[in-house]
This record gives C-alpha cells, structure tokens and sequence, in this order.
C-alpha cells in the first residue's frame, strides 16, 4: 500500500522536472528476508536511494496470531536491505517504521524522544521491537559510517492498496469491508472488537507517500535534505484521533449501513491512545492535506473498483 502510493507519486513529478529511474521489486520477484538475494540486488542494481516500505503488517489479531513472523521477518527486511544498501554505495535511505514503537503508556501525544522510555503494550510487542530495531540500525550506520538513513514512524495508514483481509487487516479497512458486506447481506447489527473507546489516528496513505519524499528531501520545492541536520527518526501522522466507534459510525454512513453497531469487551482494546505528536514535522513544512471522511470515501471507492484484485 505505501510503496505504491510513494511509487505513484514518484511517477506524477511534474514534466520537465527531475525524473529518477524507479527501481523496483514485487515480494515475488525478490525476497527481502533473503540476503544473498538483496545482496545480488543491490550490487547488480547500484541505486543511488533507497525507500524501505515493505514489512510484515496487521491488526491485534494478526499480530496476536503470528509473533514469530512478525519480528523474524521484520527484523531480516530491515537487516538485509538497510546493511546491502550500504555494501552497494547507497548513501542515502528512508525506512518505514509504526507508531507502536512507543510504550504502551507514554504521556499523548506521543513525542520522538518517548522512545525507550517505557515498557510496549503487549499485543503488537514483536513487531515494536523489530521496527525499533530498524531505527537503530539507521542511527548506527549514520554514526559509524556518515551515511543519511532516515526513519520515519507513520500513524495508522489506510487507503488504495490497503489490505481487506477479514482476520489479518487493520482496523479501517476490516471495518470498512464488515461494514460493506453487513448492508450488502441486509445484517441488522456489525459487532466491533473491544469497547469501542480506544482512540486511533488515522493518515491517508497519499499523505504518508508525501511526507516520505519530503523528509527524505526529494520534495525540492519545500524542504532539502540535503542542508538539513541529520534526523533519526521522525513522526508522521494527521495530529487528531477518533474513537474506535466513531470510526466504526463515520465507516458505516459512508458505505451506506444503517443497522445497530455492538462492541465485544471480550475482545482486547490494546493501547487506549496512540496520538502522534507532530510538531517536529509541522515546524519543518509538512502537515496531512487528506481529512478522514474525505479518506475513507476514497478508500471505499478504491475497494469496490478493485474488490477482486485487493488484498482480501
């Protein structure tokens, strides 16, 4: 979903302007958890930057279900392509973290420097810990080495090329597909996981591809990298949260759901509130252009276009 949000942006740079050949690589025609294969990768192809946006992603339930893969595969993305990346020349990179990289009870909204300082809910843990890991990696290459490997930690993403798995997708996209289906089959309730009050934040994914370019500092117009002071990671993300039930409320009047909504308490909420603080990124010239009802109708549009080649 990032990738080809960050891939179609790079493709719509305006005529006339720098045009960089794009180098790109499905998960079937190159597996990044293996080294040998980045590694034949990157030295046959040279690239001058690199953006990592590719990982291991769910829900609580995923997340809950598959730990192992979570942190293995995680941890070996990270790991090949940030070290391969620089055995190949690459000087500068951009990776993708979570905001889940923060402890489960930091002060909101959650500030850079929060990191480390506390103990990660329990429910996503091994794959906080494999994204910390690649911001450490990042940090350990920039100090010993003098290379620019950026990070920066999006808020929940969503949008064309999300993934509308019943069981293994996020929040916005299950709820959106649950909610579709529930109108289509004429259901009169949809039950939510959890109490509902948990708040989340929400970026659409072409706000997400923007700021990616702009703090890696291929956005010419408003921001040079290459004159700014190095940054280990940075947060990205709208600034407002929702309940999980007014999402659930905002999702079902766009697809048209009038029914009853229910909560299940039985269901785990994980952390009460992940608010992003993105004062850092504000005060360098970025903030989101995408409000959530603009975004979920984008995102709903995109699903029943594409319903029988999404992630389902």
């Amino acid at each position: 979903m990032v990738g080809g949000a960050i891939l179609r942006k790079l493709e719509a740079r305006k005529p006339g302007g720098e045009q960089p050949e794009l180098l790109t690589r499905t998960s079937s025609e190159l597996d990044l958890t293996n080294q040998s294969a980045v590694r034949d990768f990157m030295q046959a192809e040279k690239p001058d930057v690199v953006i990592l946006a590719a990982a291991r992603v769910g829900g609580i339930h995923a997340n809950n279900t598959y730990p192992a893969q979570f942190i293995y595969e995680n941890l070996m993305i990270e790991c090949n392509v940030i070290h391969q990346a620089f055995e190949a020349g690459v000087k500068k990179l951009l990776q993708l973290g979570s905001s889940c990289i923060y402890p489960r009870d930091v002060p909101q909204p959650m500030r850079e420097d929060a990191l480390l300082t506390g103990t990660l809910e329990p429910t996503n843990e091994p794959y906080a810990i494999a994204k910390i890991a690649g911001i450490k990696l990042c940090e350990s290459y920039n100090r010993q080495y003098g290379v620019d490997y950026r990070s920066v930690m999006p808020t929940n993403l969503y949008g064309p090329g999300d993934n509308f798995h019943p069981e293994n997708s996020h929040v916005l996209p299950a709820l959106i597909r649950r909610f579709h289906e529930a109108r289509e089959s004429g259901a009169e309730t949809v039950t939510i996981w959890g109490s509902g009050k948990p708040r989340r934040e929400f970026l659409h994914v072409d706000d997400m591809a923007d700021a990616s370019l702009f703090v890696l500092g291929l956005d010419r117009e408003t921001y040079d990298a290459n004159t700014a002071p190095m940054l280990s990671h940075i947060n990205v993300g709208s600034g407002s949260d929702v309940t999980i039930l007014e999402l659930a409320r905002l999702v079902a009047k766009t697809v048209g759901y009038d029914g009853r909504i229910l909560t299940d308490p039985s269901r785990p909420d994980g952390t009460m509130r992940k608010l992003m603080d993105v004062s850092r990124l504000a005060a360098m010239g970025w903030s989101a252009r995408i409000g959530l009802e603009d975004g979920i109708r984008d995102a709903y549009t995109w699903y029943l276009e594409n319903r029988q080649a999404a992630r389902t």
